[in-house]
C-alpha cells in the first residue's frame, strides 16, 4: 500500500482507512458486536475477578478475629472467607464447640441462646452468650440435620445443657 500525505492510502476512498462505514462515521455491525462481545466478556469476568482479591478487613474489632477467655470460657471467632465485608459471617466457638450467630437487618447480632437480645459485633454476642448459659452448662452439640447440617433451633433450652 503506498501512503500519501496526510496518511490516506493513495487510490483509496476518503475515509476508506478510518474506522466505521466509509464516510458516516458510524460504526459497522462488526464493530458493534465486537463492542457488545466485550462488553459481555468484562461482565462475565468481573464476578472471578472480584473473588480473587483479598476481602480487607473491617475497621475496628468487628471485623478481625478474636480468642479470650471470658468468665472463665474460651471464646474464638474468626470472620468467614470468602464474604464481603458488609456481609460478615462469623464462625465462634465457646469451649470448642460453635455458637451460631446471626446478623440481622440493622447490622447487629444475635445468637442461638438469645433470640432476643441484639449486640453490635459478635464478640459482645458471645460474651452475651456466656452470660446466659451460666456455670456447670455447655453449649450443645448441632443435631444432624437432612444435608449433614445442624439444626438450628434448639428448643426451650436455649441451646445450653447441663
Amino acid at each position: 500500500m503506498v501512503v500519501g500525505v496526510g496518511g490516506v492510502a493513495l487510490g483509496a476512498e476518503p475515509g476508506a482507512g478510518q474506522p466505521g462505514r466509509a464516510g458516516t462515521g458510524r460504526p459497522t455491525r462488526r464493530e458493534v458486536t465486537r463492542g457488545l462481545l466485550a462488553a459481555a466478556a468484562a461482565l462475565a469476568l468481573a464476578p472471578v475477578v472480584a473473588a480473587s482479591r483479598p476481602v480487607p478487613p473491617a475497621d475496628g474489632p468487628a471485623g478481625s478475629s478474636f480468642d479470650e477467655t471470658y468468665r472463665g470460657r474460651r471464646i474464638h471467632g474468626v470472620p468467614v472467607a470468602g464474604q464481603s465485608v458488609g456481609q460478615g459471617e462469623w464462625q465462634v466457638t465457646v469451649d470448642g464447640r460453635p455458637l451460631h450467630l446471626m446478623r440481622r437487618a440493622d447490622g447487629t447480632w444475635l445468637s442461638m441462646v438469645d433470640h432476643y437480645s441484639s449486640y453490635p459485633t459478635p464478640l459482645e454476642a458471645a460474651r452475651a452468650a456466656v452470660d446466659q448459659i451460666g456455670p456447670g452448662q455447655r453449649l450443645r452439640d448441632l443435631a444432624p440435620g437432612p444435608m449433614g447440617g445442624g439444626h438450628m433451633h434448639m428448643g426451650g433450652d436455649h441451646g445450653v445443657h447441663a
